[in-house]
């Protein structure tokens, strides 16, 4: 018998929610959500993007007030009024959009609004030995002092899972820990919070990556548009199981499109190098050079610090080449602008949406618009309905699920505003159009649909090329995949290629 199922024996449920319902406006995220979580267990929540599980997390945090229902803490009925509160009592979440200020450091980002005081002053030094001895616990050798705006997306995750565990809490919900962690960060994370069971901590854990999710969980709950579908021990499931419990089917990712020619080359890498800003004197990039013909889909594969992300911000415009140039349609648009490469025909999909792909203080209609707003002005002012039909045309061909173009775009589950970066940037009818880990952060469901907009672009024309770190994603709808490591291209195969082979190309152990 499993741990949680000993504590369920026993009634000895730490959190529950009883019949939570959650409305937003006429929506309804959760429609009856009873959930419990025992001490010393991993419980892990799966479901699809807008399924319901930020938002039960949200209530159990005090982030948000259900509408309906009661949340039971230690057996008596408790109302959470705020982060704050649901901490004190013992409560706290890492949630899957990063909430760091990019300007502090370290230390302050990890200490913020829970200042250590001593004699009446911050003890800033106590502080840095804390922040240093967290680092050193998830094994990131990151200087405290260090302003967070400075680190790669995977060590700023890393910064947020050590604010929540410095607080010593006896509940721990995790949402997308992992969604920027390298395989070997992910190891370290798992050591981490199977330590924290040992001390009888109850943890609550939301993945897409499902693989990864099965090798940490005690107990799964499946939630699907807002109600629960299925619950089991770990020994009673499998990856099929949890998949036929959040979509209904067992599909894959789609495969590569077929029944038309390549066009000529329309975007050529030449010889291009890009320094990396944390290393004097180091290439990210190292005079790499690719072609790509217009309806080729490439993958670029690579770990962690393989130069992928390095070497599609600096095709986009987004940080400057120190060596080679870059061609579309045989021009050199190497000294154009990031505004001017999209006017040309190339665009970026970044990694972090939350940052660099969307406005949150915006519609969705407006993030849809943003990069095509040039085409709406007549003369001195800016056409609505041009605007407005170019928007409800996006929200239709990439399926965001939404009220409406006037809704704002943090309503949006995360897959779906994955979804409204994508939008924006194929309404600016690209020729080629670069991916940076476009599923990052979006169930299996949301990916297949991302993946199968870009198989269409695709067989009109468009060359695209996407980044991952997942090797199963190479083997959905590329074409060509394309291994880096250190800054370079160490390996190219077909789609045909078995995993084990791309893996170990990129030095990656099969087993990992």
């Amino acid at each position: 018998m499993s741990a949680q199922a000993k504590h369920a024996e026993r009634g000895a449920a730490i959190l529950s929610a009883r019949d939570v319902r959650k409305h937003y406006g006429g929506v309804k995220a959760l429609k009856g959500v009873d959930f419990d979580i025992y001490p010393g267990t991993v419980t892990t929540l799966f479901g699809e993007n807008g399924a319901g599980k930020s938002t039960l997390m949200k209530i159990l945090s005090g982030v948000e007030q259900p509408t309906e229902g009661q949340i039971v803490l230690d057996g008596e009925p408790v109302r959470f009024a705020s982060t704050v509160d649901a901490r004190e009592r013992g409560i706290s979440i890492i949630h899957q959009e990063l909430s760091l200020a990019p300007n502090l450091s370290v230390r302050d980002n990890i200490f913020m609004g829970r200042e250590l005081v001593r004699n009446g002053s911050v003890d800033y030094a106590e502080e840095a030995r804390q922040a240093a001895a967290l680092m050193a616990e998830l094994e990131e050798d990151i200087d405290p002092l260090t302003p967070v705006g400075e680190l790669r997306v995977g060590q700023q995750q890393i910064v947020e899972i050590a604010r929540s565990l410095s607080v010593n809490s006896r509940i721990l919900i995790m949402d997308e820990p992992t969604s920027a962690l390298s395989a070997t960060e992910v190891e370290v994370l798992f050591k981490v919070i199977r330590d924290l069971t040992s001390r009888s901590v109850a943890l609550v854990y939301i993945s897409h990556h499902l693989e990864e999710a099965l090798e940490i969980t005690d107990y799964a709950v499946v939630l699907r548009d807002g109600s629960m579908t299925a619950k089991a021990e770990r020994s009673e499931i499998d990856l099929p199981w949890i998949v036929r419990k959040m979509v209904g089917e067992n599909f894959d990712l789609g495969t590569p499109p077929t029944g038309y020619e390549f066009g000529d080359v329309a975007l050529s890498i030449e010889s291009v190098s890009v320094a990396d800003v944390s290393v004097a004197g180091r290439s990210a990039v190292d005079k790499l050079s690719l072609d790509v013909q217009a309806g080729e889909i490439v993958c670029i594969y690579g770990l962690m610090g393989a130069g992928r992300t390095e070497l599609l911000e600096a095709v986009a415009g987004g940080s400057p080449l120190s060596g080679g140039r870059v061609l579309l349609n045989g021009r050199n648009i190497s000294g154009l602008s990031i505004a001017q490469r999209i006017e040309a025909g190339l665009c970026l999909v970044p990694e972090d949406r939350q940052r660099d792909g969307l406005v949150q203080t915006m519609t969705v209609g407006r993030n849809l618009s943003l990069a095509s707003i040039g085409s709406f002005v007549r003369g001195m002012l800016l056409s609505r309905r041009a605007e407005n039909d170019l928007v409800n045309d996006a929200i239709r061909d990439v399926t965001v699920k939404t009220d409406g173009p006037h809704a704002m775009i943090g309503s949006l589950s995360g897959g779906n505003q994955q979804k409204v970066v994508i939008g924006k940037m194929l309404t600016t009818q690209p020729k080629v159009i670069l991916l940076d880990e476009p599923s990052r952060g979006i169930d299996i469901g949301a990916k297949a649909e991302v993946f199968r907009l870009l198989a269409e672009r695709a067989k009109q024309g468009t060359a695209v090329v996407y980044s991952t770190s997942e090797v199963n994603e190479c083997l959905s709808i590329a074409h060509r995949i394309v291994v880096m490591g250190r800054g370079r291209i160490v390996a190219e195969f077909g789609p045909d290629v078995p995993k084990e082979q791309i893996m170990a190309a990129s030095g990656e152990s099969a087993a990992a």
